[in-house]
């Protein structure tokens, strides 16, 4: 039987769980089901932690740089009900694994309410479970890599995911152990990132935890995105998203931004996989963007050749483009290793 993973953070009551911070539980789910409860949780983290990796491991991807295996942590956005944040995730692995990726995906599953006016809320609970994150997550992540453990793991963030995992990061600093470990992030990506654009500079004292433990940020931007416009009325006039309207120009080298107006403009809804908004949800549903993620995630080929970006003016734009035709005969993987041994 197959099975998806999660990473709750919701209050348990009775059987389920609600929309309400808790304790961080690990959850092994059927793939067939819709939803999940408390029958689904694994008393030993390290069990879940386990598995999760021996999926990650076991089928090693050839285009990939990593060592072994790569896992992708996906963190969902406010108004996320538990029945969407697993189709959410369920998607996404359906089309990264269409594009060639081999890694495996679970989900960080906060405690968001589904209603539109919840949304102030949704992120003081957003800032208070990523301290649990840290202390559970994070934590577990660090064990694992000064055991020796290989995984690639890597982050991508939907709407208020990015603040999550930027505020997990800076709480993870102020943890002295954590701190004084040696232990990193690959790539961390934000899709419809609902932080403000200047939080991201190189001088911002809020990302510098997370650019000191990542080895990059792709943030994907959308000037379409209508949830993210500062005139929307539950937004009270914040300051213009990441998500909306790109980086800053003074942005840490480890940042990129991937322009997908262009692209996202030829779109029509009517014929593509629509979970939630679809101006600021149809990253997931969609080929391009899997296929663009998934080479950015194996790191095989650098940021600004990526094929399905093109060039304008020193700006990426999204394009809809194939993978190299002669990828698989490189032998990426083989290649890295004998690296690894010379070295």
């Amino acid at each position: 039987m197959a099975y998806d993973y999660l990473i709750t953070a919701r209050k348990r009551v009775g059987n389920g769980f609600i929309a309400e911070p808790g304790p961080v539980r690990f959850l092994k789910v059927p793939s067939s089901a819709m939803s999940y409860d408390a029958s689904h949780i694994i008393g030993s983290p390290k069990e879940w932690a386990a598995e999760v990796q021996g999926l990650s491991d076991g089928d090693e991807n050839p285009n990939s740089i990593g060592p072994m295996g790569d896992a992708l942590i996906f963190v969902h956005g406010y108004n996320n009900d538990m029945a969407v944040v697993l189709e959410r995730m369920k998607q996404l692995r359906k089309d990264m694994k269409a594009e060639g990726w081999h890694g495996e995906i679970v989900a960080f599953d906060w405690p968001s309410n589904n209603q539109t006016l919840n949304y102030l809320e949704d992120r003081s609970d957003g800032a208070e479970v990523a301290g649990e994150l840290v202390n559970k997550g994070i934590r577990l992540l660090a064990e694992g890599q000064k055991a020796g453990c290989q995984t690639n793991v890597h982050l991508v963030g939907h709407s208020t995911g990015a603040y999550v995992i930027m505020e997990a990061f800076a709480q993870a600093e102020k943890r002295g152990d954590l701190f004084r470990s040696d232990w990193r992030v690959g790539q961390v990506a934000f899709i419809g990132g609902d932080v403000s654009s200047t939080s991201l500079t190189v001088a911002s004292d809020w990302a510098k935890p997370m650019y000191r433990r990542i080895m990059r940020l792709t943030n994907y931007s959308n000037p379409f995105d209508s949830v993210l416009a500062v005139s929307n009325a539950k937004r009270l006039g914040v300051a213009p998203r990441a998500g909306r309207v790109g980086l800053p120009v003074d942005v840490d080298s480890k940042a990129i931004n991937v322009d997908c107006g262009a692209y996202f403009s030829t779109l029509d809804p009517k014929k593509s996989k629509v979970i939630g908004s679809w101006t600021h949800s149809w990253h997931i549903g969609n080929r391009v963007f899997a296929r663009d993620l998934a080479m950015t995630l194996e790191g095989a080929i650098d940021r600004h050749a990526i094929p399905t970006r093109k060039n304008v003016n020193g700006h990426l734009i999204l394009q809809d483009a194939p993978r190299p035709k002669f990828q698989d005969e490189w032998n990426i993987k083989a290649d890295a290793k004998n690296e690894a041994r010379r070295a």
